[in-house]
């Protein structure tokens, strides 16, 4: 458990220095610039301390990246933390649930990465539903008057610290706001304590606002004023990349940061005010994993939480950009255009399911029916799930595919809060509902000190499973009955039985296959790369029994890209 640095006269290093901008660079000792050095208990490297121009210590490393650099590669963010949430299922605001909440999230630092000095996390969070008492109070302060519960949106800005690109940006959306009909009523700046974070956190961090915006005159409010202020977010964030925008929303708000977790209550004085008071508080502390901390990169998302790692994501990333050529919404209509693409692909994997679950909501599907579609059930060979239930996951996977995790998911739209398991179900998650209505749920018990006289039930996810409280009807609904009413909404058996084209009910057509001679055959392996084993082994018995045959695993065949001889393509791509 102690550092350990060997004596060493000669030796190939990691290593970091100014004149490579910070970036892991190979060299032998003798070259050497600032060493990186790997203690067992912290996957994130520790540099000497170096000062930049600026006389601030070099954040390079500490930061987010967009491009890859050195060993690092976007592509390979995931995160892998502690979740947490506290819910009053009567819909009833108190400041209770908001302080319950970050007890919670303060009890789940084992499940928090630090860096190697043990003072930056890699984030911590909370997600809340917009606290109309205190933002009134609060607006006034700052000579914004604010309209009634609901009539005005509340945006969370990480803005510039440089006054020129952020007067700049403030500018640009206030324009936005009224190119698309919406009333924008002023800025606040969210008051800070920055002297309780780390070096690295303090040194990179943003400039942070919130800025108000009324909701217009005929507009229904909830969903129908949340999408307009999602076009709005996206128009601004497409025009300005160097602002990120953690929330914005008539009904829900996040705070978050790149904290320690006990950081988080005390960095933002909002959430110490008795006066904010909400029925929902979702927290989160992260430990991401192949990756850089950042203060965007924090959860909560704007609708998720996630414990776990989407590990099918470049595949649904992929799908998803290939959609957008033929996507069309009755709901979105003109504004299609402007929302898209519908994933940033600089966020983590998280926030991509995020973006992917967003846009479903935005476009007329609950928020629950969208979490089904990305996350289903192992419906396939489950030969005892209702038909209706099946008919529906079997439409939705011939236009989504799952995305697989092991994940465990908490999510909420400021009226409804759920958790679902994905069907790997290799994350703990665990609730307790109390006899005064409260559903506490993380991902370990014993985060809150509960009287055990005072649990009406107490259960876990399971796979595929989800759970629901409804803060508008005020219950818990179990899983049979959330999937039973979304599965029957549609006809979903006779669309697929109308539609549905299976392969094997293709004509085959009546046409005489083409023959070679040998010595054709034998310049068409040579041509395409065949080998004698490829041809025995794997494509006769492919034909001869119609399917793959079976091998054992540790093939030791060499890269394709490494082989002196000519490769099939597809050998490029094992």
């Amino acid at each position: 458990g102690k550092w350990k640095f060997p004596i060493v006269k000669n030796v190939g290093l990691w290593y970091s220095s100014p004149e490579n901008n910070g970036v892991p660079s190979w060299t032998s000792a003798s070259n050497l610039g600032t060493p990186y050095f790997f203690h067992p208990r912290f996957r994130t490297a520790a540099p000497w301390r170096e000062r930049n121009p600026r006389g601030e210590e070099d954040m390079d490393n500490f930061t987010e990246r967009t491009s890859p650099a050195g060993l690092y590669d976007p592509r390979f963010e995931h995160d892998n933390c502690g979740i947490g949430a506290v819910v009053d299922i009567k819909g009833r605001k108190s400041h209770r649930t908001l302080d319950d909440a970050l007890q919670i999230v303060e009890h789940l630092e084992h499940r928090a990465g630090k860096d190697a000095e043990g003072k930056t996390g890699d984030g911590v969070g909370i997600l809340l539903q917009i606290g109309h008492k205190f933002f009134t109070k609060a607006a006034a302060e700052a000579g914004i008057t604010l309209g009634g519960e609901r009539e005005y949106g509340v945006g969370m800005f990480f803005f510039p610290q440089e006054e020129l690109p952020r007067n700049q940006a403030k500018k640009l959306f206030e324009i936005i706001c009224k190119k698309e009909g919406l009333p924008f009523l002023g800025w606040r700046e969210v008051p800070t304590c920055p002297d309780v974070l780390g070096h690295k956190a303090r040194s990179c961090m943003p400039s942070i606002w919130q800025g108000f915006v009324g909701k217009p005159p005929r507009m229904q409010p909830g969903i129908d004023f949340d999408r307009k202020l999602y076009v709005a977010r996206r128009v601004f964030e497409q025009s300005n990349q160097e602002t990120y925008v953690c929330s914005l929303s008539s009904r829900t708000i996040v705070y978050k940061g790149m904290f320690l977790v006990k950081e988080l209550r005390l960095f933002y004085p909002d959430l110490q005010d008795e006066d904010y008071e909400s029925a929902i508080g979702m927290v989160h502390s992260r430990f991401s994993t192949n990756t850089s901390p950042s203060w965007n990169r924090a959860h909560p998302n704007r609708y998720i939480l996630h414990n776990g790692e989407i590990n099918t994501i470049r595949g649904n990333v992929d799908r998803m950009l290939a959609r957008e050529e033929s996507m069309s919404s009755a709901v979105m209509e003109d504004d299609m255009d402007k929302v898209l693409p519908v994933i940033d692909q600089s966020g983590s994997d998280s926030s991509m399911l995020d973006n992917t679950l967003e846009f479903l909501m935005m476009n007329g599907i609950d928020l629950p029916q969208a979490v089904m579609m990305c996350i289903p059930e192992p419906w396939a060979n489950d030969k005892q799930m209702d038909r209706e239930k099946r008919d529906f996951y079997h439409y939705y996977a011939t236009m989504m595919e799952p995305w697989d995790g092991p994940a465990a998911i908490v999510f909420s739209d400021g009226d409804t809060v759920g958790a679902v398991l994905d069907r790997n179900g290799l994350r703990p998650c665990r609730w307790y509902l109390t006899d005064d209505d409260q559903l506490i749920l993380s991902s370990e018990v014993g985060v809150l000190d509960i009287p055990p006289e005072r649990i009406v039930k107490k259960s876990r996810l399971q796979p595929g499973k989800m759970l629901l409280a409804d803060l508008n009807a005020g219950c818990l609904v179990n899983d049979e009955d959330i999937k039973a009413r979304y599965a029957t909404q549609q006809p979903y058996g006779e669309w697929l039985d109308a539609n549905l084209v299976y392969l094997k009910d293709l004509p085959i057509p009546n046409k005489r296959v083409e023959k070679h001679s040998q010595e054709m055959r034998d310049k068409l392996y040579k041509a395409f790369g065949y080998t004698y084993e490829e041809v025995k082994d794997s494509i006769l018995p492919m034909a001869r029994d119609g399917a793959e045959p079976t091998s054992a695993m540790g093939v030791d065949t060499p890269l394709a890209v490494l082989s002196e001889h000519h490769q099939p393509l597809f050998n490029y791509f094992k």
